[in-house]
């Protein structure tokens, strides 16, 4: 009888404690929303920042003619008149062999030589 009164309550608590701990408002739910706040607060800041990074450049782009003559330059290949332009090839890598330590070569020691 003793036992039942015990166990009751102890059901109870572990129903109630598991719950409180796996249930959809538990713990661990607690738990995985806030690392999951936490990697959308730093993917924001990464996008804030490339965000300044891109109103800056638009803002180059705008104003800034030499920043223009830059790009223009680099990705079209634009040139001014009378400007005279150089392309050197571009130096090859031979695919060479690594070279082998040299190993010592083996003579043949005079009996003569073995006496001293």
């Amino acid at each position: 009888m003793r036992k039942r009164l015990y166990l009751i309550p102890a059901v109870g608590i572990l129903f109630i404690l598991f719950f409180t701990i796996f249930g959809e408002r538990g713990l661990l739910r607690i738990y995985h929303l806030n690392q999951e706040k936490q990697e959308t607060q730093k993917r924001l800041e990464e996008l804030k920042a490339e965000n300044e990074k891109l109103k800056r450049e638009i803002e180059a782009l705008k104003t800034d003619r030499r920043y223009l003559e830059s790009i223009a330059r680099k990705d079209f290949g634009l040139v001014r008149p009378n400007e005279i332009i150089y392309h050197f090839p571009a130096a090859e890598k031979s695919e060479a062999k690594p070279q082998e330590p040299v190993k010592a070569a083996k003579v043949p020691v005079d009996q003569k030589e073995r006496k001293k």
